[in-house]
């Protein structure tokens, strides 16, 4: 192996699946023979079985839609209200030199802690849930944009002012355009966060969805259950995760490396 040295499509698939492979492999092993109690960790076999069985007997493609569309719900919010903040703060001195320290000192309180605030004033329904989401991601969103606008070339902006461009012209025509690749980039790696929220949300106060069936099976130790509900929410987010990079890449095409 050489440092930093691309590798190959077929190979890096192969090399990802080998993985998995390889942890089903121990997981079976550890289960299967007896090593480890079933009561503590299910075996894949089991694990499928109540899988089936959510989907099957218990509606849990619905609490898997109301999850991802909590998830949409939060995140979108979040992504309008703080791309623009994020690019007005990269663009502009003044305006960063307002909102930093308020952004830099709310991204560091974790979302968790406002639930109960939330609960009193929003109730249990979905407007607390997707108000943890929106906690959780916004001040990401705005720093990280900010960071991204504000990295950008100063020979690009000197040219364009050489060219003539204004205030505007330079926002729209250089730094925008600069900076879209890797503030999508932004996006896609905050969408898993997003995720991380929701289930934190579900835990507390909610008749459905994944984080609510994690809950349910936890009371009734059905391990097999609770590994089912955490593959899902990686199985899903990984599908979203590709979909977000294939758009990214299309829309995109000359942030491509």
């Amino acid at each position: 192996m050489t440092p930093l040295k691309p590798v190959g499509r077929a190979r890096k698939v192969a090399l990802g699946v080998a993985f998995f492979v390889l942890f089903v492999a121990a997981w079976s092993a550890a289960t299967l023979g007896g090593f480890v109690s079933k009561t503590f960790l299910a075996d894949p076999l089991t694990m499928l079985a109540e899988g089936w069985g959510l989907f099957a007997e218990h509606g849990f493609a619905k609490d898997v839609g109301i999850t991802v569309w909590r998830v949409l719900g939060g995140f979108v919010l979040a992504a309008v209200l703080g791309v623009p903040l994020g690019i007005a703060m990269g663009a502009f001195k003044p305006v960063e030199a307002f909102f930093e320290p308020f952004v830099s000192f709310a991204r560091y309180l974790p979302a968790s802690a406002f639930i109960p605030l939330l609960i009193l004033w929003a109730g249990i329904g979905e407007a607390q849930k997707l108000l943890v989401i929106f906690i959780g991601v916004f001040f990401q969103i705005v720093l990280m944009v900010a960071v991204t606008v504000g990295s950008t070339r100063r020979d690009l902006v000197e040219a364009a002012y050489t060219l003539g461009a204004g205030a505007h012209g330079i926002v729209r025509r250089v730094l925008l355009p600069n900076a879209a690749p890797q503030i999508a980039e932004t996006l896609r790696l905050v969408l898993g966060w997003a995720w991380t929220y929701v289930i934190v949300a579900e835990l507390i106060g909610a008749s459905s969805g994944i984080g609510h069936m994690i809950t349910d099976s936890q009371a009734l130790l059905n391990t097999g259950q609770i590994i089912f509900g955490i593959i899902m929410i990686g199985l899903i987010g990984l599908v979203s995760d590709f979909a977000f990079k294939w758009a990214n890449q299309r829309l995109f095409p000359w942030g491509l490396q």
